[in-house]
């Protein structure tokens, strides 16, 4: 059932969004250039990797020593506005419909965290991954990993297709108030670099 109402409403949805995507694609290409797409390997159900794709935010400056620099630095002005009207997501309405995300469910983070967390922290991958989420209607990026981490796992025990339906219009909600985009000072989420109890394992 949740399959299904996946692809019941990512379908027309990708559809109806495609102008909109096609205005938000030449705005991107014109003011960051190429790759218009972002597209990055994540860890899906049961850890297995597949290419999320977003609409690139970010320049690509790097230092003298070929480093990227930090995230704030990259950021720029209409990447920001693209994350606080959650524009910068639609790609993966396409995700939704090939099977690799669900509408609703934990997001999916970086491959270098999985050896990172904790064995109750791990059990946020026995779901699909999501577009949006309980962690991201509760916080998103202005609560700790330790916080996010234990609302992915309530999700996990209680998810029902009730709760997701309540989660997507709390979602439509939370992208108009454009809450929780930013962690303190930070652009964008802090790295993880393993809980407590992940590093003493």
């Amino acid at each position: 059932m949740k399959r299904l109402m996946d692809l019941l409403l990512a379908v027309p949805l990708f559809v109806c969004l495609l102008p909109a995507m096609a205005v938000v694609a030449v705005l991107v290409r014109t003011r960051l250039g190429s790759p218009v797409l972002f597209k990055q390997h994540r860890p899906g159900q049961h850890g297995k990797p597949f290419q999320m794709m977003k609409f690139r935010t970010m320049t690509d400056a790097r230092d003298c020593s070929g480093q990227l620099l930090p995230d704030s630095v990259r950021l720029t002005p209409f990447g920001k506005w693209l994350r606080k009207v959650s524009l910068d997501e639609l790609p993966q309405l396409w995700n939704v419909i090939r099977g690799d995300l669900s509408l609703v469910g934990p997001r999916p983070l970086l491959m270098d965290y999985l050896p990172l967390y904790t064995e109750e922290q791990a059990r946020r991958h026995e779901v699909k991954p999501g577009i949006t989420g309980w962690a991201q209607i509760n916080g998103r990026n202005a609560i700790s990993w330790e916080e996010k981490f234990a609302l992915d796992l309530w999700y996990v025990q209680h998810r029902s297709l009730r709760l997701d339906v309540g989660i997507l219009l709390l979602s439509v909600r939370k992208v108009f108030r454009s809450e929780g985009i930013q962690n303190g000072n930070h652009a964008t989420m802090p790295v993880f670099k393993g809980s407590v109890k992940g590093l003493e394992r």
